[in-house]
């Protein structure tokens, strides 16, 4: 159960968080919901295929993304916060940013989660913030930055390595006194592509953390450089890949895709 908005979400049947990137420069849907007309249909599509939260994000973290200001990231958030509480007042929204005062901005207009690429790491005020906010958190595991990640993919082990990062990074957030918690193993964030599928493969390990995760896969170059596509033709690797996460215990995905996520849930389960 996370707690978002007074709604207590159970996770034992998983969920779908949807993808809203406002952007100019995403991997794979930058800048085409830039008109909020277009913003509120796309969320408008994505609710109704029956995704549990949007995720909004203002600045990109894909390798190389440009340098985003924390003043340009609020300004480019906030007015679409405000319009997608207005339109759809049971949205359950989640921030994706790294920063303190992109999470606090947010929050304050309306949005029930905050999405961190860096579990604290990039942002001093992160944990304290969210603490304060009492709002679930996501963590993610990276090192270096959105600019250095891809030049960090040295591990001996890379899931002993990931499961001791997030013990700390767990512990850190629960003494700030932040009690919903999820992980995400950040697929394709200072990892290369034999680490992603390691990491996939041995997701399961990652239960032993008693959190529900997240995973975010949705057309990510871990599944059209296998199938040497593109990330627009990446929908059925995605709907693969997925289908393995939820049967690892995967609780959230996150996708640009909301109806074949939702299937793929329906579909595994009725295996259990």
């Amino acid at each position: 159960m996370i707690n978002c908005n007074g709604n207590l979400i159970d996770l034992s049947t998983p969920k779908v968080m949807g993808i809203l990137n406002v952007t100019p420069n995403s991997f794979y849907d930058g800048g085409k919901h830039k008109e909020i007309n277009s913003i509120i249909h796309q969320v408008d599509k994505m609710l109704s295929e029956g995704a549990d939260f949007i995720d909004i994000g203002a600045y990109s973290s894909k390798p190389s993304a440009e340098f985003v200001s924390e003043e340009e990231e609020i300004k480019r958030l906030v007015p679409i916060v405000k319009s997608l509480v207005e339109t759809f007042p049971n949205i359950i929204l989640s921030v994706d940013t790294f920063r303190a005062q992109v999470a606090k901005a947010s929050v304050e207009h309306g949005v029930a989660m905050v999405n961190d690429i860096a579990a604290g790491l990039l942002d001093d005020k992160m944990l304290e913030t969210v603490a304060e906010l009492k709002v679930p958190y996501i963590m993610m595991h990276m090192r270096g930055n959105p600019q250095t990640m891809q030049s960090l993919t040295d591990y001996n082990d890379i899931v002993k390595e990931m499961i001791f990062y997030f013990s700390e990074r767990i512990q850190k957030a629960r003494s700030f006194g932040i009690s919903d918690i999820v992980i995400d193993p950040g697929f394709g964030f200072a990892k290369t592509l034999e680490q992603n599928y390691e990491v996939l493969h041995k997701m399961e390990l990652f239960e032993m953390l008693e959190l529900p995760i997240l995973v975010g896969v949705s057309r990510k170059s871990m599944i059209y450089k296998v199938l040497e596509s593109s990330p627009q033709e990446a929908l059925n690797g995605t709907s693969v890949l997925n289908t393995i996460a939820l049967q690892k215990g995967a609780k959230i995905l996150r996708v640009h895709d909301v109806k074949e996520a939702v299937e793929c849930i329906k579909l595994v389960s009725k295996l259990k």
